[in-house]
Order: structure tokens, then sequence, then C-alpha cells
């Protein structure tokens, strides 16, 4: 008998065993396991609330779930952000400086730091964690990707699904309307589900919550982390009455009273030190005194529903934690509650505003008007926004507001911390000093993950933060960020070991956007001594002007180390980024162009422009055949419920047009819109078929967008709804019984 044939099957079976060991010893592990005991990580960031609005830390406002985790886990009072909320969310994500990333401001231009985009080299806290074993997921606000790639182009690289988040579900720009929200799952446009009741808070919360409870079903033993961003309470202030009505009558004492109120809550908590003084109110701010009784009605009443956002804000946050220990998970959790992107936003202006984005672009609200539809406050059909002397108020003890990165009171946020598993001093306070940068190598050593040198294959820039764990166990442990520098529009600081030199560049926060700065030479610097003044109230720069020279020389050493040079103030060109628009005078969509940025498409404002739209009806046809921007500003042409095509362009709040024709019968119907601009602002003219069939003019309106998150679509109207749609409407509108073959949208 042949012996190789006896042997040959033998052979062959050894040899497939060594290469499988061979293959086994060499590859990568077919699921990557986390360091045993590893923690899952929980990180939630609030929008828009300054150091002394939660009750937590003196405010008005009642945060329960904060005030309970306050007392299992640490209190920190000089944690601090970067004034605005894109920059303080690529600092916290990825555990660099905001210029490093790339993202700087919500404003970006040409240069490297200030471009609007993670740069790879800079890997998120997400990415991470991922290839080292854990789930992760985010929920919520992103505003992080450019928006030259918020399309359904793409790419997809830079949304949160191309950054480590391999769940993703929330929107993506710096605001969304609460009620009728702009959604993405992954990078899919969703509509929020459908019925009454609806707030995008509880939303997210219950994404979070069912996403952990399937994470713990399946992978019990797998470590995660979520990242839980609400939208609250940066504006739209909105919220259910129930919330609101607590609060009424909280605020009739005005803002000068709440201030002082505060800042004694704050000593009787010991979040602020006793010898802390309250910093006055800005010249540029009114008295409440001043104010007349009508004034000071709006007023209360806008701070009652920002009071009540918050409140309901942190409830649903109650809800995720409640989650976690009921399934066992807490105690093995850290846990970080930052409260707050930045200061609280004055963006609403002294007088607050029903409609705030129209008077950041310089339109004005009659006072008669807002008295009119004060019950609206907190409703869908108010954009509604506070007085900035409010946020001025409940960023006491300090000066200013969100945007002033110079002061305190535009950087200093609370932040909570338990890690039951770990934190043995409950209900503790830390002072010492920490960053937004700090938050990601906090996460990795508590992970125990080394700070990775390279990811996908990319050299990282190195971290600027440094770990807060060395403060879990020590209340007077040396604190080891010592320098750390502040700049946004110009405005700037640096702190370096209990001293901060800071310069304020001049732009008002609540002022209109504008170009053009004064020099930087003629900045004004202050110097503070923050080891014995918290609340930066006693300027030392003519009594210290050699530390101030010393600081403001380590200022440009650190601008320069980071990407912050040149300075440019507030510029509002984009030139050298993509601009999808640029040149493009007339663009054609078909059904299924969902969300298209607002500026993806041809350029409307301030001069002549038309749509166009080819539609086949069938009987009962109805919806949207397009629409861009929603309640606050923007536009719909639809066929209403009677088949009637309508248009509606909503000025703001200076006017509302709403155009009707005859019902069309069925088959095909060519509708046009066309707006001839003028001096006076212009006239909209609705053709059906060729003929002219309504028309009506409106006055000049505010430049440059309707819309900070609600895009262009067809056949939807994603997002809160531009026209006046039927009650027992689809969501979005949608069309029916009837087949839309194209839109065209032309500037003249």
């Amino acid at each position: 008998m042949n012996m190789r044939l006896i042997f040959a099957p033998v052979i062959w079976l050894v040899a497939m065993v060594c290469n499988a060991q061979e293959t086994t010893a060499t590859s990568e592990p077919l699921q990557r396991s986390a360091s045993k005991g590893a923690p899952n990580v929980v990180l939630v960031l609030l929008d828009d609330v300054g150091f002394g609005a939660a009750a937590t830390f003196g405010g008005p406002a009642a945060t329960p779930t904060l005030d309970m985790l306050a007392h299992e886990g640490l209190r920190f009072n000089r944690f601090h952000t970067t004034a605005m909320c894109s920059p303080t969310r690529a600092s916290l994500l990825t555990g660099r400086n905001a210029h490093v990333t790339g993202i700087a401001s919500v404003l970006p231009d040409s240069r490297p730091g200030y471009n609007g985009f993670h740069a790879k080299d800079t890997a998120t806290i997400a990415e991470i964690l991922r290839q080292h074993g854990y789930s992760t997921a985010a929920f919520g606000k992103w505003h992080q990707t450019p928006d030259w790639e918020l399309s359904q182009s793409g790419p997809f690289d830079r949304w949160p699904t191309g950054e480590g988040f391999e769940k993703f579900y929330g929107f993506q720009g710096g605001e969304t309307n609460q009620f009728e929200p702009t959604l993405y799952d992954g990078t899919t446009p969703v509509m929020r589900r459908p019925g009454p009741g609806y707030h995008l808070t509880e939303d997210l919360a219950d994404h979070a919550i069912s996403w952990v409870q399937a994470q713990q079903s399946v992978t019990p033993d797998k470590p995660f982390f979520l990242y839980f961003a609400p939208g609250g309470i940066h504006a739209p202030i909105q919220v259910a009455e129930k919330w609101i009505t607590p609060y009424h009558g909280k605020f009739d004492q005005g803002w000068d009273k709440l201030r002082e109120e505060i800042f004694a809550r704050q000593k009787k908590l010991g979040v602020i030190p006793a010898n802390t003084k309250l910093t006055p109110r800005p010249e540029s701010m009114h008295a409440w005194n001043s104010l007349t009784p009508d004034q000071k009605k709006i007023a209360s009443r806008l701070m009652e529903a920002y009071a009540g956002f918050l409140e309901h804000t942190d409830v649903q946050i109650g809800r995720l934690v409640q989650t976690l220990k009921d399934a066992g998970q807490f105690d093995n959790t850290l846990f970080i509650y930052i409260v707050g992107d930045n200061g609280a936003s004055a963006e609403g202006g002294l007088e607050g505003s029903l409609n705030y984005l129209a008077k950041m672009l310089g339109a004005q609200q009659p006072e008669e008007e807002m008295l009119a539809r004060i019950d609206q406050i907190g409703g869908p059909e108010a954009n509604a926004h506070i007085n900035a002397t409010w946020a001025w108020a409940t960023d006491a003890p300090f000066q200013w507001t969100k945007t002033v990165a110079s002061h305190l009171g535009g950087i200093r946020n609370p932040m909570v911390v338990t890690w039951p598993k770990r934190i043995n001093d409950k209900g503790g306070l830390r002072n010492q000093f920490s960053h937004v940068n700090d938050i990601v190598p906090t996460i990795l050593e508590a992970a125990d993950i080394a700070v990775p040198g390279e990811v996908n294959g990319i050299q990282q820039k190195p971290m600027n933060g440094t770990s807060l764990i060395y403060t879990f166990d020590n209340a007077k442990a040396t604190e080891r960020h010592r320098t750390q520098y502040f700049e946004l529009f110009g405005n700037r600081s640096i702190y370096h070991e209990g001293w901060m030199a800071s310069a304020f560049h001049g732009r008002i926060p609540w002022k209109p956007a504008i170009q053009g700065n004064k020099s930087f030479d003629d900045d004004r610097w202050e110097l503070y001594d923050l080891r014995s003044d918290f609340s930066q109230a006693n300027d030392l720069a003519e009594k210290e002007p050699e530390k101030l020279n010393e600081l403001k020389a380590l200022f440009m050493q650190e601008a320069a180390a980071n990407r912050v040079l040149p300075l440019a103030g507030q510029p509002l060109v984009k030139q050298g980024l993509p601009d999808l628009s640029a040149n493009v005078k007339r663009a054609t969509y078909h059904e299924g162009a969902v969300n298209v940025p607002e500026s993806a498409i041809p350029k409307i404002h301030n001069r002549s422009w038309s749509v166009d739209a080819m539609i086949d009806a069938d009987k009962g046809a109805r919806g949207v055949i397009a629409a861009l921007g929603g309640t606050v500003a923007g536009w719909s042409l639809y066929l209403d419920a009677q088949q009637r095509p309508v248009f509606m362009y909503r000025a703001f709040d200076l006017k509302t047009v709403e155009l009707i024709a005859e019902p069309v019968s069925a088959g095909q119907v060519k509708l046009r819109v066309d707006f001839n601009h003028n001096k006076s602002g212009g006239e909209f003219v609705l053709s059906v078929n060729g003929v002219r069939v309504a028309s009506d003019t409106v006055p000049p309106t505010p430049l440059g967008f309707v819309s900070i998150g609600e895009p262009f679509s067809v056949g939807i109207d994603t997002g809160s709804p531009a026209g006046r749609y039927p009650a027992d409407a689809a969501p979005g509108y949608a069309i029916q019984q009837a087949k839309i073959d194209a839109v065209a949208i032309e500037a003249r």
C-alpha cells in the first residue's frame, strides 16, 4: 500500500492545526476586551447653563438629579469650558485644546485652528474606547461636523458614527426645535416619533435608556461609553407648560435681586468661598427697576420657562441614572455631569425675545407683540430666549456671559462626578483648577488605558488635559493643571498658577454678529489673583504690572503653540473653506432629497429668486412639495387638504406671506414661485401652470439665513413646520397621492 496515501490526511490535519495556531497567535482578536473591572462611562453635557443656574450650585432652578449625584460624588467649582458650544465639545471629546482640534468657534474660517472640524490627529475618546473593548453611543447635540459635509452626499467620517460612536441619535446643528426637531439616526434623517406630548429631551433619554438596556442584555460584561448631550437649555426655550407653572412669580423680584439671592445660597452651600465678592452689573445692562411693568411681565415669563426647561432636562437625566441603578451598573459607572458648555447665553438681547434668531440678525420685535404672545413663551410657536441680564444673573458671582472667554462668566461651569466604587468622599468639594480638556485623560486613567500615540495609523497630537483622578481621594491635592489659555472672538485670557490675565475685545454678546474688529493692541488687559479673588472682582493690573506683562507674554506663547494665531476677532467670511453653493445659480432636486443644508442650496437672500416644481397629482393629493426652515423663519410650497397649492413665507416676526391658489386637477401640475427683490423688500408671486394666481409683498428682512438647524427638503418638512399644515397631517406633512418630478431653485 502506498504509505503516502495513508499519511497524507494526517499530515494535512497537522498542518491545518499548526496554521490555525499560528493565525490565532498573530491575528487581531475577534472581539476586543476592556481591562478587567473597567468602569462604564456616562458623560453628560448641558447647553448654555451658567454657574449659578442650577439649585445644586445656588441657582433658582430645581435640579434633583444633580443634587442626588452631588451627594453621592464630588462637586467641582473651578471647572472651565471654552465660552462656546462647538469648541467646548471638541475639547471635551479629544482631550486637546479647541484650537488644536480645529474647532475654535461656531463660525469657521480658513485659519488652521478655526476651520471647523476635528483633525484626524486628535482622535475622540469614543474611538479610543471603542478600540479597547467598549460599546459607544452618543445621544443629542453633535455640532462638530462642518456644514459642507452635512448633506446626504457626505462624506460621513466626521459624523459621530465616523468618530468612534457606534450609535448616534440626535441633531447636528447648534440648536433644534424641542417639539419638532431635525433628527438623525446614524447618518439617516428621521422624523420624531408621532403622537402628542413629544419633547426631544425625553426622546433622547428614551433612546439612551433602550441602548443601555440592550447592551446589558446581550453583553453584560462589556463596559459602555455613553455621551448624553441634550439641547437643554439652549434656545429655543421650549418645554411643556406643566414644568413652567411651578415657577410662576418666582422671578418677579428681578435679576438684580435674583443674583443676590443666588450669591447668598452659593455661600451657604459652600460652593464659593466665604470671602467671595459679588461682581457688579455691567453698565450696558439695564437695572430691573428701570423696566416698565409690561417689560417686567415679559421678562419674568421668559425666566420662568428657562427654569422649567432646566429642571425638565435634569429630570430626564435622572431617568438614565435610575436605569443604571436598576441594572446594578451604577456603582461601577464613572458618571460625569457637566452643567453647561459655556456660561449662560445673553443672545436673547436686553429685552429678551420670542424669536431670538431674528433679533440676532438685526430684526426688532415690538414690545406690544411680545406682550400679546406672552403665553406662547415656552411653546412651539415661539423661538424664545431670556433677557441677557437674566443670563448675567445666573452666571453669579462672575462677570459676563457666554462668548466672553476673557472672564469667568463665560468659561466657569459646575461639574459633578460620581463613581461609587472608587470615590469615597461623598458630597465632597474639589477646587483644583480643571478644564474640559481634562475629561479624556480622566476617563483613560479610570479605564486603565494609556494615552495612544497613534490611532488608526495616524500619529496623535499630545493631549493638553490632565487626569482629575488625583483629586478623588484628596480634597487638598496640589492642582496639576497649572496653565490654560482661553480665546473666542478675540476675547482672551490666560490662567497660570492661580493668576489670570483677561482682555475683553469688545464684542457685546447680545449684539448682532458683525465683521471687522478694533486693533488688538487697543484692548485693555486686567489682572486677577484668583487664589484670594474667586469671582474675578479685584483688578490688580495697575498694582502688579510685572505680573501682568509676564502673563501677557505667556498668553502669546500658548497662542502660538496651540494654533490660536493670527487673532482675527469674529470673521464672517468663510474664504478658503468648501462652499457647496459657490457659483451655483440653479439646482434641481428630486423626491428623497432630505435635510439639504441651507448653505448647500443656491443663495437666495438679498436677491431675486424662484422655485419651480413639476408634480403628477392624483385625486386627494396633499403634502409638502418643498420646504426650507420652520416656524421661526422659512418657506413651504405645499398642497393643502383641499388640494390647493399654497406658498407660505415666514419672514421671522416681520410678516407671514400666505399665497393660495384654487384646487388643482389630477394630472401634471407646474407650480412656480417668484420673489422679485427691491429696495422696499420684495414681492412674492405664485403661478400655477404658467398663470399668475396670487401675490404679496414683504418688508426688508435680515440677511444671511433663515435657520440654524432646519434644512431644505423635497416631499417633506423636517423639523418645525414652515407651513400651516392640517391638524391631522402626517409627520412632516409628507407628500401623498402625488409624485414630485423635480423641484428647481434659481437665484438671480
